[in-house]
């Protein structure tokens, strides 16, 4: 039991490594299109994202961050950020949300210094956004206890999100079914038409002539 806790605690912490990430944000004077981290989470379900950021505030550049989510609706924005900082919010829905950055340099003309903001970021969302400490300090837990409760957390948002995609291909293949039924539909009413259209043709030739005494 002892072994297989120390497993899954180095599993959680490889996962943790891994889910962090280190960008570079040059200062641009011009409009350009912000960088974006964009991340799949489930409905209601907590987001912490944690940021180290090099520089001070003052040095000639501003960075801000924008979370939106895929209708463009907007959780939050910050300007000028440095330092340490973490920002917490709820989805809404599920979908897919954009953690952007925009670096803006304040300085002018051809003597403009390079600038860039360094970045370390990192997005937690679900179990892993939780305060595992207060938990723990507040249920009177052990820490394989911990473990094993935010195992079993994020085995339901796993089961929650593949009971999701099931619900969406699903959702999908009935659309395509209908869609398919439909265009089956429209192909054989075309059919129809045209072999009433042409037989109406024919009738009609067929009267013309008669009625010139060609037939």
């Amino acid at each position: 039991m002892f072994k297989f806790s120390k497993i899954l605690i180095t599993i959680l912490s490889f996962i943790s490594i891994v889910s962090s990430l280190r960008l570079e944000i040059p200062a641009t004077s011009n409009s350009v299109p912000p960088q974006c981290v964009r991340e799949f989470i489930g409905e209601n379900q907590l987001v912490v994202v944690s940021l180290k950021v090099s520089g001070s505030q003052g040095d000639g550049q501003i960075l801000t961050l924008r979370i939106t989510d895929s209708n463009g609706n907007e959780y939050r924005k910050h300007k000028d950020i440095v330092g340490d900082s973490k920002i917490a919010f709820t989805a809404h829905s599920s979908g897919a949300y954009d953690v952007c950055f925009e670096n803006a340099l304040q300085y002018t003309g051809n003597g403009a210094p390079r600038l860039s903001r360094e970045i370390e970021l990192e997005i937690e969302v679900g179990a892993a956004a939780r305060d595992w400490n207060a938990i723990q300090s507040a249920e009177k837990l052990k820490p394989v206890e911990v473990q094993f409760k935010k195992i079993e957390e994020m085995i339901d948002e796993i089961t929650n999100e593949l009971n999701y995609l099931i619900a969406r291909e699903e959702r999908l293949r009935n659309t395509n079914e209908s869609t398919n039924r439909r265009v089956s539909n429209f192909s054989v009413s075309i059919i129809i038409v045209l072999i009433a259209v042409g037989l109406w043709q024919l009738q009609y030739l067929r009267s013309y002539f008669r009625s010139k005494h060609i037939l």
